[in-house]
């Protein structure tokens, strides 16, 4: 797959393409099926695939402040889209200039101009251009005017709830990973760079890898959670209980993801780990003394194995 930062990256001989146009936050099963179809059809016409995604996220500049929790960070969005057989990801810089481009102005430079669409793939709820002006139906006709197809992505629901970021967003917020990993087709994934901590993991004999997150990651709820640990590098994962919360017992305020290994002796520090959330196991207590708590682990540790296993 070829990756472009930037339309104008395009090369000057670049034939037709198909396209499709989405910030694709969390490839869902909803965004398999519109970039799968995409991929589809660019086949059937002999054609490239091309998905065009933005950073930062639009909300971000059109709203300052307003940036949603973050379901996969670029590089593994990026891969994920690979693996649905994309010829090229073209991840636009998106900028105050950028955000006030009219519709027009948005399908005539990049559709047009730069990718030369043949056909463009799109949700029902696409919208585009300065203030979001733009939506299928004027995309339909632009499209009429400047020579290429549109059609719509399917959407894919299950018992009526319709997969889409924001309802996968509002199940990891409520720990409720097992519906997240349904609705995304698979475990729901946070990142980050394992820094030093308090090391009281270390004292009650489960030393821990506190991972310093992106600041927007989509972090589940307070709790402890079954998590496969993926390492770089390393093509097995770790069975792994997670803490998420403020250490209530120890009257902790910072916010923090900490992870417990099973089976493994060895340090972990400074290295980029990825945690896939695989089951929510109980919610975070507050215990009077040191040991309630390690009895607590013990037990979360032999849920974190049954849950894995």
């Amino acid at each position: 797959m070829q990756r472009w930062r930037g339309y104008d990256a395009a090369p000057g001989g670049w034939g037709r393409s198909v396209v499709t146009i989405g910030v694709f936050d969390g490839v869902h099963k909803g965004h398999q099926a519109t970039i799968g179809h995409a991929v589809a059809r660019a086949r059937e016409l002999g054609v490239q695939s091309v998905v065009v995604t933005f950073d930062p996220h639009p909300a971000e500049v059109v709203r300052p402040g307003s940036h949603p929790a973050v379901l996969t960070e670029p590089a593994r969005k990026a891969e994920l889209i690979e693996a649905l057989g994309v010829d090229v990801l073209c991840v636009v810089p998106f900028t105050p200039e950028f955000s006030r481009l009219t519709p027009e102005q948005f399908v005539h430079d990049i559709l047009v101009e730069h990718l030369h669409a043949a056909l463009v793939v799109v949700g029902g709820n696409f919208r585009f251009g300065h203030r979001a002006a733009g939506d299928v139906a004027l995309l339909e006709r632009l499209g009429k005017t400047f020579g290429f197809g549109v059609e719509g992505g399917p959407l894919v629901a299950e018992a009526g709830t319709v997969f889409s970021s924001t309802y996968i967003r509002s199940c990891v917020d409520a720990g409720d990973v097992g519906a997240a990993a349904v609705a995304l087709g698979r475990p729901h994934r946070v990142e980050g760079v394992v820094v030093r901590g308090d090391q009281r993991g270390r004292v009650l004999g489960f030393p821990t890898a506190n991972l310093l997150c992106h600041r927007y990651a989509a972090v589940p709820a307070d709790g402890v959670y079954a998590a496969r640990l993926i390492r770089r590098g390393q093509s097995e994962p770790l069975m792994s209980a997670v803490s998420v919360g403020t250490n209530p017992t120890f009257s902790g305020r910072e916010r923090r993801v900490e992870a417990y290994a099973l089976d493994f002796d060895g340090d972990l520090y400074g290295e980029r780990l990825a945690l896939d959330f695989v089951a929510h196991l109980r919610g975070q207590v507050r215990y009077d003394s040191i040991e309630p708590l390690i009895a607590q682990i013990e037990q979360d540790v032999a849920r974190t194995r049954s849950a894995l296993s």
